[in-house]
């Protein structure tokens, strides 16, 4: 399975907004939304079936149990992250605060203390007999984004083994769940924006890509409201020997599509003109690396 991984170095560049209209040009049988902070992907996807759900565990934390607490404080006293709290004499731990470290557990006396599995988001699989979309929700609080991300692709993997391409919606930024993301794609698209901020955050996420030895092409969000700073990019992909595959002009038509629910390669509008070049261009990279 080839996997076309869509990219941007800061939120609010059209990411979604691209990699929603390439699955529906390629009328893509596996994709994923791998942005679980706030994944969106669902709300332009045409899905009539409910997905199957399962709750995600990730790291262990502390649980105290009051009947065999002793009001020592010991547990207290050692845990660097102020996790516990004594309020009337009942020991209780902060979810959002413990690290699942288990010194607590540890130096408790009376064995009151467990480390329990701690459900930190909820996995939604989207399946049909031709379709598979993998996609999950991060809880608020949790601290496990790239081990979660990780379990959306390895999902999508498992139900759609003979499936020959698929497209990943990522996560802006270049922390922890961009890593999982780029782990075993075969080619990033970056989806850069004409500013300064845009720039900056482009070259940061080229940067991270780079260092995973895969295909990197990149495109440009509303061109037009910035076209010295769209030169500029040109410029760089040209020094830097980065294909650059198109760029889609500022279309109030796109938010309209978007907020009906349709990806803006359903509509005809400039946007959806110059998104079918870009997905074209991307496509010979892809598939024949050219």
């Amino acid at each position: 399975m080839r996997q076309l991984l869509i990219l941007s170095g800061k939120g609010g560049t059209g990411k979604t907004t691209v990699a929603s209209a390439f699955i529906r040009l390629a009328d893509a049988k596996a994709y994923a939304d791998c942005d679980v902070d706030a994944p969106n992907l669902h709300l332009i996807s045409d899905w009539k079936e409910e997905p199957e759900r399962a709750d995600y565990f990730g790291l262990p934390k502390a649980h105290i149990d009051n009947e065999k607490c002793i009001s020592c404080d010991i547990c207290r006293q050692y845990c660097r992250f102020d996790a516990i709290s004594n309020i009337d004499d009942k020991y209780s731990v902060d979810p959002f605060s413990c690290e699942g470290c288990s010194v607590c557990e540890y130096v408790c006396p009376e064995g009151a203390i467990s480390m329990l599995p701690s459900v930190d988001g909820e996995l939604m699989l989207y399946q049909s007999d031709e379709r598979v979309f993998s996609t999950a929700q991060l809880k608020m609080g949790s601290g496990t984004s790239g081990l979660l991300v990780t379990e959306v692709k390895k999902r999508m993997k498992e139900k759609a083994p003979n499936t020959d391409m698929a497209i990943i919606d990522g996560s802006p930024g270049i922390g922890c769940p961009v890593i999982a993301s780029l782990s075993g794609v075969d080619m990033v698209l970056i989806v850069a924006e004409p500013s300064i901020s845009g720039i900056s955050d482009m070259e940061r996420i080229i940067s991270t890509a780079k260092g995973f030895e895969v295909l990197i092409a990149v495109c440009i969000n509303k061109y037009d409201t910035n076209l010295e700073k769209t030169k500029e990019i040109e410029e760089y992909c040209k020094e830097k020997g980065l294909p650059f595959v198109g760029k889609i002009p500022f279309d109030l038509d796109a938010v309209k599509a978007v907020n009906s629910g349709k990806t803006i390669a359903d509509i005809d509008c400039a946007s959806g003109e110059a998104v079918k070049y870009i997905y074209d261009s991307t496509m010979d990279l892809l598939l024949n690396g050219k």
